[in-house]
């Protein structure tokens, strides 16, 4: 009992935090932010707004070209720099999840708080790897310098995306000729983008200048993922020319149903009772039948029923507690197939507030009813037999 317990104790799955984005306010329409002045050279493409505060210097546009606001100085630049700041400190608040050193080239990398005390480097390809999570985020504590080479690239893969990648530096960044950089930069000081560097994200500087020179900048925008509930599974099958069915009730009795070729019941009724307290508002349906497999579905109604069929129809019932479960494609509502809320094998009792490890734990107890039920007829058949 104890062993089987634990192993459920250690099965069920432990929800856990992901790393919240990075909150950009106001800033977060800009494709270019700078501190002082914003210049650039050639037909520089942005997707976003551009701006700069405290200072008011913009070179270079045209023949660079912003799709969104451009604002100089003005009290819009002013509130983009201010949530800049909210946005910069938050940042460089996050717990760290691992450290980073030198260069990142080569490595794959999940999401997470990645601090590095030094300066950080790109000469090649670093994978940011979402593991199927198109909400995970990843964000770079630099402590000093953010340098990346030429032709040097941030590829994303299994569902990571540009929306959550933050680059946090504590001095200033610069990004090689013709590679492709993912994600927004938050630099202390300055931001340097040299030629024909395309980013998926956004460069934006507290203190400092932004430098562009025949850049394209995308604003990526995060894809939503529809809210689903996950759910577990307990299917219990059996197949053999012989049906059981055992139920319990409240009051002083328990029956054993058995269906062959010659229908046989046989009830005892004793001082001791087989209760099934009700814990839950669910429901547990055991349909049986004669050369078929046996399956536990359930939905969230306050009701059990046991229900035998051999030719005719026998209905017994009694309260209970219910497992709302799926699993294999069979549905965890009314019994049907197909479960359209959640991926298959992961907790489904969100609906009625419990957690996975009360579902699991009163599934076992149900289990255990079972089975007691089914020893103490064994046992009086036995002595019977021996009289």
């Amino acid at each position: 009992m104890s062993t089987l317990v634990l192993g459920l104790v250690l099965g069920v799955p432990q929800a856990v935090a992901a790393e919240a984005p990075v909150g950009l306010g106001t800033a977060a329409s800009y494709s270019v932010l700078g501190g002082q002045t914003v210049t650039n050279t050639g037909p520089t493409k942005l997707a976003g707004g551009l701006g700069v505060s405290p200072g008011t210097a913009i070179t270079g546009f045209p023949p660079g070209k912003a799709t969104g606001a451009t604002h100089a100085g003005d009290a819009a630049a002013a509130q983009a720099q201010s949530d800049l700041v909210v946005a910069y400190n938050d940042a460089a608040g996050r717990a760290p999840t691992a450290s980073v050193a030198g260069d990142l080239v080569g490595q794959t990398l999940v999401g997470g708080v990645y601090k590095s005390t030094g300066p950080l480097a790109l000469s090649g390809t670093l994978t940011l790897d979402g593991q199927g999570d198109s909400n995970a985020v990843w964000i770079f504590q630099v402590a000093s310098t953010l340098i990346t080479a030429s032709a040097s690239n941030v590829n994303l893969i299994n569902g990571a995306q540009a929306c959550h990648v933050y680059w946090q530096v504590g001095s200033s960044a610069t990004l090689g000729t013709n590679s492709n950089f993912v994600g927004t930069i938050m630099a202390l000081t300055s931001i340097t983008v040299t030629t024909g560097t395309v980013v998926a994200g956004r460069a934006l500087a507290r203190n400092g200048q932004v430098s562009l020179d025949n850049n394209t900048f995308t604003i990526p925008q995060c894809a939503t993922t529809p809210t689903t509930t996950p759910s577990t599974s307990t299917t219990v099958s059996s197949t053999s020319d012989t049906s059981t069915t055992v139920s319990s009730t409240s009051d002083t009795s328990t029956t054993v149903s058995s269906t062959s070729d010659t229908s046989t019941t046989v009830s005892s009724t004793s001082d001791t009772s087989t209760t099934v307290p009700s814990t839950s508002h669910t429901r547990t349906s055991v349909p049986s039948t004669s050369h078929t497999s046996t399956t536990v579905p359930s939905t969230s109604t306050k009701d059990t029923s046991a229900t035998s069929t051999t030719g005719s129809e026998t209905t017994s019932s009694s309260p209970g507690v219910g497992l709302g479960t799926t699993s294999s494609g069979i549905g965890g509502t009314g019994g049907g197939q197909g479960h359209d809320n959640g991926p298959i094998g992961t907790s489904g009792l969100a609906s009625t507030g419990a957690s996975p490890l009360l579902g699991a734990l009163v599934g076992l107890g149900a289990l255990l009813v079972v089975l007691g039920g089914l020893l103490l007829v064994l046992v009086r058949r036995f002595r019977r037999a021996k009289r």
